[in-house]
């Protein structure tokens, strides 16, 4: 069994185990602070992900051209589905934990939840303010 750690348990990466079983398939495991997502939970909630893409609800979000996060008018081609709550952290594919936003803030937020984005955004007006 071969195990990898990125980060600390209470870090901002959470914890990536990769286990190796006997007969040579890969079962991969996401946790953090105690909880487990499996790859196969992962998989489910991106096709629920693909098929609200194409939902007129889903269509309304993108039509105003405007990111979630930083409220740049980028377009809606220019939008990308963001998953407030990560997958990888436990977040499901539903209305209430998605929103539009620009490829620039969602490549940023990758996997943060709300608070630590909020923290990360924090960090950068706070280095803002030391120059």
């Amino acid at each position: 069994m071969q195990e990898i750690r990125l980060g600390d348990k209470n870090g901002i990466l959470g914890s990536l185990f990769i286990y190796i079983m006997a007969k040579s398939q890969l079962l991969v495991k996401f946790m953090h602070e105690d909880e487990w997502v499996d790859e196969a939970e992962i998989k489910r909630e991106k096709q629920k992900a693909r098929e609200l893409r194409h939902t007129s609800w889903w269509f309304r979000r993108i039509n105003e051209g405007k990111c979630h996060y930083c409220g740049m008018n980028v377009g809606a081609k220019e939008l990308t589905m963001d998953h407030i709550v990560p997958l990888s952290r436990g977040g499901k594919s539903k209305k209430g934990n998605v929103v539009a936003a620009c490829k620039e803030c969602n490549n940023k937020k990758k996997y943060l939840l709300p608070i630590e984005w909020e923290e990360y955004l924090y960090s950068l007006n706070k280095d803002d303010t030391l120059i």
